[in-house]
């Protein structure tokens, strides 16, 4: 009998330069942990970082900006990805690099309000009537909460004639803990379930006036079934089939700017859910965003939407020019305006475009704006323990004195040089037959690849040989 093992089809996470990172690490009180949330070091960076946190939470720090400067290698983009980590999914955390605005088809001003627009959230609630269950097939056990219980499509014969059959409604099966209903659906509800992917076991919910289709996930009753995909399992709802339901929808300025830029359908904010698929590369007007804002204040006043300030990190900010800083002087002061992070590797150094030299390549007239967050150089000590968390992260077996080594490669060349040579070594080791990166691996490694500083070094030496 021939037994084989079948690979799972789960997707793997790409393993990134900061996948390590999950937070900042505090204390409850405040205090940095030396070695916490994948952070080392840089006690005082991430305590203040856990003080924008608290006040971006409380509301207080909107239209404010934050610089994070240091040497390369320092941790400014980890300290930007564990601030997002902390205020967790539902803020809006969008990051762009400087060079970003340099684009023939976009003025620059306006990818920089685009992305603006992209970290202020909305939080819309609004009372819906709707039929919410879990789907299911009449021949399976009842099940005590809301599910679609059954899902069959009815066809007839077509009416534009043909061999084709078209189909003349759905019926849909669902449960909950105080009953069961069917409902016999329109024939255009069975495009959107099927646009939603719903299945058997799906726990979902149709509203009633606009017959939109919304897959909550799967039930947790199916938790314990082997399932090869990775599934969000959700609890079965309670209460009827038919009822009443808030609906909570997390939104952005630019999903509303976008998807106004191309009106279909009911004039409601909700309505326009549904458009935001299509990407669309022409600018938005002041004259739309100026009604949106309209709309957006009035479903504020009115209790019917909540704004969430969200965070928007430039890196490279030296990248950007003039007629860029001018523009975040004046955004930085409207009252849609998000938290916005900046981060620089750059000293005392001319602003993009003019003769003029200012501190990181920043007006001074903005930088005065900034609350200043300084990251240092890591120690021989700290290295060691961030090449220790890669070599885990990135599952390789590594023993101390490779660590080290690797530590004074770091404190030569730069931690960055240090941490890609963890793959190659691991990769030398396998092809020598171990399976544990040892000293000599990462020797012959280090052999073959310069980095920076010695690189640099070669070309002064041999500069005759190259074209300059």
């Amino acid at each position: 009998m021939k037994i084989e093992e079948v690979q799972s089809t789960t997707k793997k996470q790409r393993i990134a330069t900061h996948t390590h990172i999950k937070g900042l690490g505090l204390e409850a009180t405040g205090k940095a942990i030396p070695l916490a949330a994948g952070f080392v070091g840089q006690a005082a960076a991430r305590e203040a970082g856990g003080l924008v946190v608290d006040m971006i939470r409380q509301k207080k720090m909107a239209g404010r900006a934050l610089l994070l400067a240091g040497p390369p290698g320092t941790g400014k983009t980890a300290l930007a990805l564990g601030i997002s980590q902390e205020l967790g999914s539902k803020v809006p955390f969008c990051p762009m690099v400087g060079s970003e605005v340099y684009s023939s088809e976009v003025k620059k001003t306006e990818v920089l309000m685009e992305n603006f627009r992209r970290a202020i959230g909305l939080r819309i609630k609004e009372n819906k009537e709707v039929y919410e269950g879990e789907v299911r097939t009449g021949n399976q056990p009842l099940c005590l909460s809301v599910k679609v219980t059954e899902l069959s499509p009815e066809e007839t014969e077509s009416v534009t004639g043909g061999y084709g059959k078209a189909i003349s409604h759905v019926i849909i099966g669902l449960k909950t803990v105080k009953g069961t209903k069917q409902l016999k659906l329109d024939p255009t509800i069975y495009d959107a379930l099927i646009k939603e992917k719903v299945a058997v076991g799906d726990v979902i919910y149709v509203e009633a006036n606009s017959g939109a289709v919304k897959r909550v996930g799967r039930s947790d009753a199916f938790a314990t079934e082997f399932d090869l995909e990775a599934e969000e399992y959700v609890p079965l709802p309670k209460g009827e089939v038919h009822k009443k339901k808030e609906i909570v929808q997390d939104v952005t300025l630019h999903d509303l700017d976008a998807a106004n830029a191309r009106p279909q359908g009911g004039q409601d904010i909700l309505s326009l859910m549904g458009q935001m698929m299509k990407p669309r590369k022409t600018e938005i007007t002041d004259k739309l965003r100026q009604e949106i804002n309209k709309v957006v204040n009035r479903y504020i006043d009115e209790g019917v939407a909540e704004l969430v300030p969200g965070v928007l990190f430039i890196d490279e900010v030296h990248m950007l020019d003039m007629e860029c800083f001018s523009y975040l002087n004046r955004a930085l002061e409207s009252s849609l305006s998000p938290i916005v992070i900046f981060a620089t590797n750059r000293g005392i150094c001319n602003v993009r475009g003019t003769d003029m030299t200012s501190p990181h390549g920043i007006p001074v007239d903005l930088l005065d704006r900034l609350v200043i967050i300084r990251t240092e150089t890591y120690g021989p000590a700290e290295m060691i323990q961030i090449l220790a968390i890669r070599a885990q992260v990135e599952e390789l077996s590594i023993d101390e004195e490779s660590l080290a080594y690797l530590g004074e490669i770091g404190q030569e060349a730069s931690l960055r040089h240090a941490v890609q040579l963890l793959t190659p070594g691991s990769v030398v080791a396998k092809m020598n037959g171990r399976e544990s990166v040892c000293k000599a691996d990462l020797e012959e490694v280090s052999s073959l690849y310069l980095n920076a500083k010695s690189s640099a070094k070669l070309l002064q030496e041999q500069q005759d040989r190259y074209i300059s």
